[in-house]
């Protein structure tokens, strides 16, 4: 097959056809015009190549049309390009694909993504970069994985790749015993003084995780005007800071300005969408859930994202719309192959608030989007917990449930320590009860709060040590993931614990 034959030679097929989307074109005999020996040979190895294909390079896959289709959402076209270009050994399609794999959520296309990152990690710099975030996000990664992401991200920026400060900054957050001799802050005062692009974001991120954001929003501001131009991220760093400040004249002017970027083609519709998210988010101050709606429309049709949070945005606010409305919106996200459409849809049916309440359907909607969306575990596990089913399925639910916990899902762990302090469909187990009322404590609410205080007083001191001991241990399982404080809003695009 002539996708054998040409996996062979593929240093000289490069030279040949260095984009195959011009193969054919006007560059090679442009080239041979000016002179260019090796051109020429390049030129004659690709008209080889064609002939022997019989086909012609418009039968041949097309990073070009790959990277084209991703950016507005039709990931099934840019996968089989990428999927054909890979199999060539073309690194850049490899990183292509693995890219797609990770946005999938998917354990298992997670885990295909690290090997194919690692197949082109030798000779492309993209996919160090990529092989060095993912192993810093990867849950329960060992000590040499996280020594391994350090030098591989070192790697990658010394390369001239970017992108990389931002997950050495979160390797050393989140794995300190790891990196002793790293102090973080020391380490991004340090990039900041040599004048390293992404510092004063890796400074951000050390904000959030410190949780104090808010009482540097003023440099926050300043950063993110400095970078705004050569980090579009900032956009949504600078949509947040003005929610915060309650300066909505400020963030007109930012919208107006990210829409004229937006139509430049300088600014992605995913950043768009994110933006739109700010302003419908009524935990960073007064919303703008018109403009955030008027957003969204624009871009949805090209970016099938954006449709489920159009949905999620009539949820939030029914003024905007009408349960139609927010089915078609829903309908346009599940025909794209949308998880959160399943998510929000699963929601309905479980609330009962836009739809006769119904579990059974809930359930099926929420199996589709289990491995890709956590709050997906958390309600599958509400609904055996609270045998909405007919009775309570008392294992299913701790199984959904203590999953959901462990990917950070905080009302998980709540809902875990009413499991086994009330014993509805399974026996009390007022120890288990202790540990997972404890580590509900994070979500600072008072029935937390006093659920966990109740059932320490009533454990015997044997007991309580038990349970101190099963708390350290389950504390140890989630090592130092602590998403609640590490997922950056902007930076990692991650969603909020029952948010979509």
């Amino acid at each position: 097959m002539i996708i054998n034959l040409l996996k062979t030679p593929r240093s000289l097929w490069e030279r040949a056809c260095p984009r195959l989307d011009q193969c054919g074109r006007s560059e090679a005999p442009s080239r041979m015009n000016r002179g260019q020996a090796r051109s020429h040979r390049g030129y004659v190895l690709c008209s080889l190549a064609l002939a022997v294909s019989l086909a012609g390079c418009a039968g041949l896959p097309d990073q070009r049309l790959a990277n084209e289709a991703l950016k507005r959402g039709d990931t099934a076209l840019a996968q089989q390009n990428y999927k054909q270009l890979a199999d060539l050994g073309y690194s850049e399609a490899q990183v292509g694909l693995a890219d797609i794999q990770v946005d999938s959520r998917d354990p298992a296309q997670i885990k295909q993504a690290e090997a194919t990152y690692r197949a082109a990690a030798d000779v492309s710099p993209r996919a160090q970069a990529r092989l060095g975030r993912l192993l810093v996000a990867k849950p329960g990664s060992t000590e040499a994985e996280q020594h391994e992401a350090e030098g591989l991200l070192k790697k990658a920026s010394a390369n001239g790749e970017g992108n990389t400060l931002i997950p050495l900054a979160m390797l050393y957050l989140q794995y300190p015993h790891s990196f002793p001799n790293v102090n973080a802050q020391q380490q991004i005062s340090q990039w900041r003084a040599e004048g390293k692009p992404e510092a004063g974001l890796a400074q951000v991120l050390l904000y959030r995780t410190q949780g104090t954001y808010d009482q540097h929003l003023d440099e926050v501001e300043t950063i993110c005007k400095a970078a705004l131009n050569t980090t579009d991220i900032c956009y949504v760093e600078l949509a947040t800071v003005y929610q915060k400040k309650a300066q909505p004249e400020k963030q007109a002017e930012l919208i107006k300005q990210m829409q004229a970027a937006h139509a430049r083609g300088t600014v992605s519709a995913q950043r768009m969408d994110s933006v739109a998210r700010v302003l419908g988010d009524a935990s960073l101050g007064k919303t703008d859930e018109k403009t955030a709606q008027t957003l969204l429309e624009s871009i949805a049709p090209g970016y099938p994202a954006s449709w489920v949070s159009l949905a999620q945005l009539l949820y939030d606010f029914p003024e905007l719309g009408d349960v139609d409305a927010m089915m078609k919106y829903l309908d346009n996200g599940r025909a794209a192959d949308q998880p959160r459409a399943e998510l929000l849809l699963g929601k309905l049916y479980y609330e009962g608030k836009w739809v006769p309440a119904d579990a059974k359907v809930a359930e099926e909607h929420f199996q589709k989007a289990v491995d890709k969306e956590v709050a997906a575990d958390y309600y599958l596990g509400q609904i055996y917990r609270r045998g909405y089913l007919g009775k309570v399925y008392s294992q299913k639910a701790l199984d959904h449930l203590l999953k959901a916990a462990r990917n950070g899902q905080n009302s998980a762990d709540f809902a875990i320590a009413q499991l086994f302090s009330q014993g509805k469909g399974t026996r009390p187990d007022p120890v288990n009860a202790y540990v997972f009322s404890q580590l509900a404590k994070a979500q600072d609410t008072p029935q937390a709060t006093e659920l966990a205080q109740t059932l320490e007083a009533q454990l015997p001191p044997a007991q309580l040590a038990e349970a101190q001991r099963l708390l350290k241990q389950e504390q140890a399982v989630r090592g130092a993931l602590s998403q609640n404080t590490l997922e950056l809003h902007a930076l990692q695009e991650e969603d909020g614990e029952e948010s979509l």
